[in-house]
């Protein structure tokens, strides 16, 4: 464990954990991996990634008591950032398999694209479009390109929770936000210097 650290990558066994790791060092942070409820609630601020199926990564969370820790530490201010599976999480149900309860941090649904009219699923460059100026966008222009691989894609309830859109078939939320809560359906690891810009945005969130 390092001496010192301010950003806790929250580790339930599914995930890019390293690359996640390696691009937040990248650009000047210092986190940590952790798989322990009492790190994650009392990290200064959280990233919750994800790759793989809603209902595992749900039961993982919850067999670990992480999800009543990050639910904790977001109840308590601590900023939080879902990527790709991990802004899936952040909402309050999934249609993947059935029907699947997520963290419930935004009030929404996890929806599938629809394979009859689009190629699911959805992988490559697509850009984004935002709603408002936030901090986590700082400097990051409307029409950036950033790196999606996904099959599902989320729908809050609320249209103020949608922060950028990206058009794939249709138009479809891709950051969402709700206080110090974002999610990115993309994975800014792999998205390179607008994703270095928004992982360095989110360091700078207090």
């Amino acid at each position: 464990m390092p001496a010192s650290y301010d950003t806790v990558i929250v580790d339930y066994g599914m995930g890019n954990l390293l690359s996640v790791e390696k691009a937040v060092s990248a650009v000047g942070g210092c986190p940590l991996i952790s798989a322990d409820p009492e790190t994650v609630l009392n990290a200064e601020r959280l990233i919750l990634p994800g790759v793989g199926a809603f209902g595992d990564a749900m039961r993982n969370l919850a067999q670990n008591g992480l999800d009543d820790a990050v639910r904790k530490a977001v109840h308590a201010g601590k900023p939080l950032l879902g990527l790709c599976l991990g802004l899936q999480l952040l909402f309050s149900h999934s249609e993947e398999f059935g029907s699947h309860e997520g963290l419930g941090l935004i009030p929404g649904l996890v929806r599938r694209f629809d394979d009859s009219v689009l190629r699911v699923p959805h992988v490559g460059w697509n850009q984004i479009e935002s709603v408002r100026p936030d901090p986590l966008l700082k400097e990051i222009p409307d029409g950036s390109y950033f790196y999606f691989v996904h099959s599902f894609f989320v729908e809050p309830d609320r249209p103020e929770d949608v922060l950028t859109w990206t058009s794939y078939g249709r138009s479809f939320c891709s950051i969402a936000c709700r206080g110090k809560v974002w999610g990115a359906q993309f994975h800014p690891e792999k998205s390179q210097e607008m994703g270095k810009r928004l992982l360095r945005n989110f360091l700078a969130v207090k």
